[in-house]
This record gives structure tokens, C-alpha cells and sequence, in this order.
């Protein structure tokens, strides 16, 4: 990747976190006020000098084989804020449960891999959730599906916010169903122990004769969950759909998709899976060279 392009993608990133800081800035102070019985006045914080720091990092439950089973919008950037004068729009408020088992939304909690149970709910599903990848071949961002897959949206938010994602490698490739897999912090391999749970289906799946059947269908440019072949199975592994040939994971339709990039998310995709290098492993192979995942930042609006 050049440079320059790597630039303009981290330039961007900041913008989008600038943005987001300033609106959270906006919400605490209007809260303040109202406590303080300050009436209507309307105040904008403006956050400069963002710098962000990256740390270095499947689950037999999140085990991911299709080979075995199967013959194989860009996020819309917030505004600039206005000035206060002529500006008609209310600032959201960023309000999410308080559960004190839920990791600092800033990821100032203490790295955690491993977990008695499945994470509580700690995001507000009417919020806006986008999930920026910053990996060694470049970033991808992703826009989080809360509407549709609440449980596995908060599930991947929450495991991101603890770092459980940071550090770790995209390890296997496979361009004959034409996907990226990642998510293993513990052996950075399909046989991950996971985070010591597996997360119900969503929806429940069809399950005539032992065979599951869902509704997913697959297309270039989502995020999804990997899984074994059992019900509930999901867990913290996940994988890009990078082209096509991903369609034929049509048949089972049952690895949760729970997000979507934008295009220059996919042409990341589409460079990482050019990389591929095929092996004896049954997987279809991995990245010629390591493909680290330094960060998972998570974004509210």
C-alpha cells in the first residue's frame, strides 16, 4: 500500500474520531447544564491533537470450516460541526448501559482474552456502531448492523473494547469461497480456545435432520461470524467476505453477517486476500507475509 494512501486513510480516521469525540463532548456538556439549570445555551467543544496509540495482541466452538460442508457505502462521515449560531441541529446523546461488568467504552479497561460467560449488554441499539480495522496492510471501517443483529453486534463491540482483537493476525485465506479469517488472540490459528463462551444464533436457525439451514446470503464487503457446524456455535472468530465466490456459503446461510465496509474497506480486503499463499492445512492457505490486526477501535454516533 502507498504511503500516501495509507495517509489519507489515517487522516480520514481522525476526522471520524475527531467528530465523534467533539459530539460526546457536546452531549456531557449539555447535560452538565441542564443539571445546572443553565437553560438553553449551547456550547461546542472542538477536540484538537487526536493521537491514537496501537498495541500489539478461534475458538474449537468458533472453528470455521465451509470446505468440509460447501463446494465452497461508504460510511457516511459526520459533519463538521457548525457554528453555534446558525447551527439548527441537536447534538445526540451517547447513552449506553452502565453494567459494571462492560469494559470502558475508550478501551482503558485492562486487555482481557478470556471470560466466564458471554459479555453483557453493553450498547445501545439505537446507537450507530462502525467498527475501524487498522491493520499492517492498511484500514478498514466498517459499519456495524445493530438493527438486525443486536446480540452480535454487542458481542464483537464489547470483546473490541476489552482488545481482545488487538495484535492478532488474519490468518487464513481462502480464495475459493473468497474470504479473510481473524479474530484467534490466544494461537492466531482455526483452533483457538475462544473467549470461553459461544452466542446464540440470530435469528434461530432451521435445524431439520441436524442440518442447520439460515437466512444469510453473502455478498463482497461484510463482516461475518465464523462458527462450527453446531447450533450457537459463534463465538469471537470472524471473517471479510472479499468477492463472489462467497455465494456459495449461500447453501448454509448460517455464519452471521453483522456488518458492511465501504469500498475502499473492500479494495483492503481484495489486497490482503491477494496475498494469499495456499497450504496442506484443508483451510485453503494463508497471507504470504503476516497480516497483523494492530487495533479494533470502535465508533458511536
Amino acid at each position: 500500500m502507498s504511503t500516501e494512501k495509507r495517509a489519507r486513510q489515517k487522516f480520514n480516521r481522525a476526522r471520524r474520531v475527531a467528530a465523534a469525540q467533539a459530539a460526546e463532548a457536546k452531549a456531557r456538556t449539555r447535560r452538565r447544564m441542564i443539571r445546572l439549570g443553565a437553560g438553553a445555551a449551547v456550547i461546542v467543544v472542538v477536540f484538537v491533537g487526536i493521537a491514537w496509540l496501537v498495541n500489539g495482541g478461534d475458538d474449537t466452538g468458533d472453528s470455521f470450516d465451509p470446505v468440509s460442508t460447501a463446494t465452497s457505502t461508504e460510511p457516511v462521515e459526520p459533519e463538521p460541526e457548525s457554528d453555534s449560531t446558525t447551527s439548527t441541529t441537536q447534538s445526540v446523546e451517547i447513552s449506553e448501559p452502565s453494567d459494571p461488568n462492560c469494559p470502558a467504552p475508550d478501551k482503558s479497561s485492562p486487555r482481557t482474552l478470556d471470560f466466564s460467560g458471554p459479555q453483557p449488554m453493553c450498547i445501545n441499539p439505537a446507537h450507530n456502531y462502525t467498527a475501524v480495522f487498522d491493520t499492517s496492510e492498511g484500514e478498514i471501517v466498517i459499519d456495524l448492523d445493530t438493527e438486525n443483529t443486536p446480540n452480535t453486534t454487542n458481542n464483537f463491540v464489547t470483546l473490541a473494547r476489552w482488545g481482545y482483537y488487538d495484535g492478532t493476525t488474519l490468518f487464513r485465506t481462502d480464495p475459493s469461497i473468497d474470504i479473510i479469517q481473524g479474530g484467534s488472540p490466544h494461537t492466531n490459528s482455526a483452533g483457538d480456545p475462544g473467549p470461553g463462551y459461544t452466542i446464540p444464533d440470530e435469528p434461530t436457525f432451521s435445524n431439520e435432520g441436524g442440518v442447520l439451514t439460515g437466512p444469510y446470503r453473502y455478498v463482497p464487503g461484510q463482516l461475518v461470524m465464523a462458527r462450527s457446524a453446531g447450533p450457537d456455535s459463534s463465538g469471537a472468530q470472524f471473517f471479510f467476505t472479499t468477492g463472489n465466490n462467497t455465494s456459495l456459503l449461500d447453501s448454509q446461510g448460517t455464519y452471521i453477517v453483522f456488518g458492511q465496509t465501504d469500498q475502499a474497506g473492500l479494495g483492503v480486503m481484495q489486497d490482503i486476500i491477494g496475498l494469499h499463499q495456499p497450504d496442506d492445512s484443508g483451510l485453503g492457505g494463508s497471507p504470504s507475509r503476516t497480516v497483523t490486526v494492530n487495533s479494533v477501535t470502535i465508533l458511536v454516533s
